[in-house]
């Protein structure tokens, strides 16, 4: 089942931050992921203005976007994530059914 990555982030040290997203996508590509979005202006379309970055990533499976974040490089490169920022990531899986989801989930 396809497996989405979310991440939000507010950046307090850009030239640290950008350590951590040099190192990221050749091993976000390693384990089958790729950027769908990565920083792009975010419009608010409800509710609070959103004014922190945002990334969505796509896994074939939740098996490999544990693998990617148990990756000894991408652990690495997380230092410089926490020292330059804060933020949170959440993974959802897709149900695949796009057509006629079930409208009581």
């Amino acid at each position: 089942m396809t497996a989405y990555v979310i991440a939000t982030m507010s950046i307090h040290d850009p030239a640290t931050y950008k350590k951590y997203t040099d190192r990221t996508p050749p091993i976000v590509k390693r384990h089958g992921g790729r950027f769908l979005t990565r920083g792009d202006e975010v419009f608010t379309a409800e509710g609070t203005p959103f004014t922190d970055r945002m990334v969505i990533l796509e896994f074939p499976s939740k098996e490999h976007v544990d693998a990617w974040i148990k990756d000894p490089d991408y652990v690495e490169a997380c230092q410089f994530r926490y020292a330059a920022s804060t933020g949170r990531m959440i993974v959802q899986e897709s149900r695949g059914n796009t057509e006629d989801p079930d409208p009581r989930l």
